[in-house]
């Protein structure tokens, strides 16, 4: 009934009436129930709010020991603004870097402060889906044992003219190692920024790729480019990535991601000093959760393989080496057979016999057999057979010929 939903602010109503004059205060509280203490505060709140102090008032204190200056709020809002795609974590992490030794606020509130300010996002949950990695794909456990390689789509910047940055990462430590601008996607174009990738940080144990121009030729022998071979002549393990599959490198998917957003979209230009700028700091301000909440550079060390420059010849231990002409073929007991216009220039060693069939390789890949009755050359498949076919997307090492590198330039 409507009189028991007010029957309680009636009673404080008629209470505080009859308080502010009844000669007994504390027969009063007994009268209705209540302690001394309580009838007070109710003749008090109507003495200083009249009737609309009686009703019910909120619990939540206003404010309480840890609760953050205006100051600390501040700078919280300015990093965030200062780095706007990075998450409360990592912004807490740059605090606590400017701020060593002082007491820093916790995850939470951090979360707290920039979710009130608008600056946060909710982040959207993903459907778990099988691996993408490939079945022998490589899993760095440390520096340089696998880089990864790829153009970062191209856009056009104020002026209007393309720009299509190369860009090098080391998959353990997540260090940039390249991010440029480059004219063009022409193998001598990379290969020279490659040259001076290794002379400033050795060579990696393997490169992982796409099946593009200039790292990899899809019609080719094992997909082998010239600038794969090359890679190959200098002892690092090739590994690629799945036609259409850009989850099997999708750290590095992700890291073009953050060049999307904080380059490509300020329709940045070639400007040699702003993807410099953007590397820097991604490198040594970034904290980066996987690596223990350290950024790239504190992890990452260079290559204990130095770059001597490319061997002029490969050691096959004294085997029988054929060299591959321009045309792409060897000449074989007066016959020639086409190999890959891949390896010209370079030697191949002929491996152990199996009957008719001569193994052929180079440096450390068996590229497939001579067939010495039919006099033809049957490319190694993928699963280790040969005949016709296409290789394996992981380039894997073989036991085989040794491969010391010479310094002496092609």
């Amino acid at each position: 009934m409507p009189w028991q939903e007010t029957r309680a602010m009636d009673q404080r109503i008629e209470f505080v009436m009859k308080a502010l004059n009844h000669p007994n205060f504390g027969e009063l509280c007994r009268e209705y129930g209540i302690s001394r203490k309580t009838g007070y505060k109710w003749r008090e709140r109507f003495v200083e709010h009249g009737l609309g102090g009686l009703g019910e008032q909120s619990r939540r204190p206003h404010g309480h020991a840890h609760q953050l200056c205006e100051d600390v709020v501040c700078e919280l809002v300015r990093l965030k603004r200062g780095h706007p795609h990075w998450g409360p974590r990592k912004i807490r992490e740059l605090y606590q870097r400017l701020h060593r030794g002082a007491e820093v606020p916790s995850e939470s509130s951090f979360k707290r402060v920039l979710e009130k300010a608008g600056l946060t996002e909710p982040r959207r949950t993903r459907v778990a889906r099988a691996g993408g990695r490939l079945a022998q794909g490589l899993r760095a456990e440390a520096p340089n044992e696998v880089w990864s390689v790829d153009f970062k789509g191209w856009w056009r910047d104020r002026s209007g003219a393309r720009v299509e940055p190369l860009s090098v990462r080391d998959e353990h430590s997540r260090m940039i190692l390249e991010l440029r601008a480059v004219p063009d996607a022409r193998t001598e174009t990379v290969r020279a920024r490659f040259e001076e990738l290794f002379r400033r940080h050795g060579l990696p144990g393997a490169i992982r790729s796409d099946n593009g121009p200039p790292f990899a030729s899809a019609q080719g022998l094992l997909g082998l480019s010239r600038l794969s071979v090359w890679w190959l002549a200098l002892g690092i393990q090739l590994e690629r990535s799945r036609p259409g599959c850009p989850q099997d490198n999708g750290a590095h998917e992700r890291m073009h991601l953050d060049v999307r957003r904080e380059l490509q979209a300020g329709r940045i230009g070639d400007s040699e000093a702003a993807f410099e700028q953007w590397r820097q700091e991604f490198n040594t301000e970034r904290p980066h959760e996987a690596l223990g909440m350290k950024t790239p550079a504190e992890v990452y060390r260079p290559s204990p393989r130095s770059f001597e420059g490319t061997p002029e010849a490969l050691d096959y231990e004294g085997r029988e080496i054929r060299r591959v002409l321009a045309h792409g073929k060897i000449s074989f007991h007066g016959h020639g057979i086409y190999i890959s216009g891949a390896l010209a220039g370079w030697d191949v060693g002929l491996g152990d016999q199996h009957g008719e069939r001569i193994e052929l390789w180079f440096a450390h890949l068996l590229l497939g057999h001579l067939n010495a009755e039919t006099m033809s050359f049957e490319p190694l498949r993928a699963g280790g057979s040969s005949g016709p076919g296409v290789a394996s997307a992981s380039l894997q090492p073989t036991p085989g010929p040794s491969l010391p590198p010479v310094s002496s330039p092609l």
